[in-house]
């Protein structure tokens, strides 16, 4: 069996061709225009990521099918008659519904908990396409007219694509509108943001078919951070991944029962064709490759290849410390008032210092991420990452330190697009091979938790 591997991420979009027995190569990638229209405002255009999905495809050749992973809660509105998308993408990143959110007050937010599990967070759909219904008279004539469709960008790829106007379950766990118990649309839910129900697509497994691009099936769509979960090969209660891209997510999978209440999130981690949902614990870092790029943009670095190992002392260790919250703090903290923080300088203190704080100050939010998580599922000793941050040895060795647990790597990068394939059937042998292993070595001490959970503390609340 030959599978494209589709992955249309918050920066590019992917294709690779994985075969039975692990050979794999990729067919495509394509970056994409990012949209920044106001403060706190983050943007794509639909019909660019369309083309170069249709790009990427088209350099992959033939093949028996398709998987596509997608962004998760980024969403947009569109015409069903028509598939014009009405509106731009709104990104997961963009925290424009914050005031509207917070406006619902506190038992909605209770509401959206023990419905969704999902805080009345910017980061989740639900805000954003009832920002759309709102604020867009496109949105609102096409509602008037009984041709509005609303969705994560999956449903509009699928319907524009495969004429399929369809989402799967673990998408449909990111948007704040599913009843986690019952699997479906929660009316409450929808009705508390005004998002209308009736222009939502179905819900299906993520392997249920979700019909053809020509003459090929596309036989899988999943989130892509559920998707790497699969191809990290965490399938029992306990395994647990993060992948590094724009941010940092973290999924541990829980097994066949929504994790209880914290200060994560419970998510479908994916329902295959007659069988029940497996769920996960979800939480994330919203700026960690992002950090980075902001790094370097401001001069601290020139390219990755000099983040690849440092000597001496961590800069933690001297006293130097970063607070990567640029889009606020994520999990367990839920402040988007949060700002990023340098602390601790002196005269001595130079670029590369600085560079080397960011990436510790990634990694110690990360591992406040993994503490959070194991005091609600019982993790197992060693947590697999993937994604930029991965390829830095330094990294991952700070981070297994930080987290005082062994941090594996594994050989074959591209994670999402293997989980990909084998949840479309192909048996990926040699792709798995043996990853690299790092082990905690105590050079993360308890004063240097201290220090940093003192500048989080201080790094809150400073936005107005």
């Amino acid at each position: 069996m030959r599978v494209a591997a589709l992955d249309q991420g918050t920066t590019s979009t992917r294709c690779l061709v994985i075969e039975d027995g692990g050979t794999w190569r990729l067919a495509g990638s394509r970056r994409h225009r990012q949209s920044h229209p106001a403060p706190g405002r983050v943007e794509h255009d639909p019909e660019e990521l369309l083309h170069n999905i249709e790009a990427v495809l088209e350099a992959a050749g033939s093949v028996d099918a398709i998987g596509l992973a997608n962004q998760g809660e980024s969403c947009l509105a569109w015409d069903g008659a028509t598939g014009k998308p009405l509106s731009p993408v709104i990104v997961w990143q963009d925290a424009r519904t914050a005031g509207a959110l917070a406006a619902l007050g506190p038992a909605a937010e209770q509401r959206s908990r023990q419905i969704c599990g999902l805080p009345l967070d910017p980061y989740f759909s639900a805000g954003k396409l009832a920002w759309l219904v709102d604020n867009v008279p496109e949105v609102a004539s096409a509602r008037a007219a009984g041709r509005l469709r609303l969705g994560t960008t999956d449903a509009f790829f699928l319907d524009r694509l495969c004429g399929s106007f369809l989402t799967d379950a673990a998408t449909a766990s990111r948007t704040g509108l599913l009843d986690l118990e019952t699997g479906a649309w929660s009316a409450e839910l929808c009705d508390l943001h005004g998002v209308p129900l009736d222009c939502l697509p179905e819900i299906r497994a993520v392997d249920s078919g979700f019909g053809r691009i020509g003459s090929t099936p596309v036989k899988v769509s999943i989130v892509d951070q559920q998707a790497a979960l699969y191809g990290h090969d965490c399938r029992a209660p306990g395994d647990c991944k993060i992948t590094f891209g724009t941010g940092a997510f973290l999924l541990a999978v829980s097994g066949e029962q929504p994790p209880p209440a914290s200060s994560l999130l419970p998510t479908v981690a994916w329902q295959r064709q007659g069988q029940g949902r497996i769920f996960a614990v979800e939480g994330g870092v919203y700026d960690a490759g992002a950090a980075l790029e902001w790094a370097r943009g401001i001069g601290l670095f020139s390219t990755m290849e000099e983040l690849g190992a440092f000597e001496g002392p961590s800069a933690l260790s001297r006293g130097l410390v970063f607070v990567p919250a640029l889009s606020g703090l994520a999990a367990p903290y839920w402040d988007r008032r949060a700002a990023p923080l340098f602390i601790g300088m002196d005269h001595a203190t130079d670029r590369r210092d600085m560079a080397r704080a960011v990436m510790e100050g990634i990694a110690m939010l990360t591992a406040d991420l993994v503490e959070a998580t194991s005091r609600v599922v019982q993790l197992g000793s060693a947590i697999s990452i993937d994604g930029g941050l991965s390829r830095s040895a330094y990294f991952a060795r700070f981070l297994a330190s930080a987290c005082n647990r062994t941090i594996t790597v594994p050989a074959m990068h591209e994670l999402t697009a293997l989980g990909l394939a084998e949840l479309c059937g192909v048996d990926v042998g040699a792709a798995r091979a043996p990853a690299a292993t790092f082990i905690p070595d105590g050079s993360v001490t308890a004063d240097d938790r201290r220090r940093f959970a003192e500048a989080v503390e201080r790094a809150r609340g400073w936005k107005g």
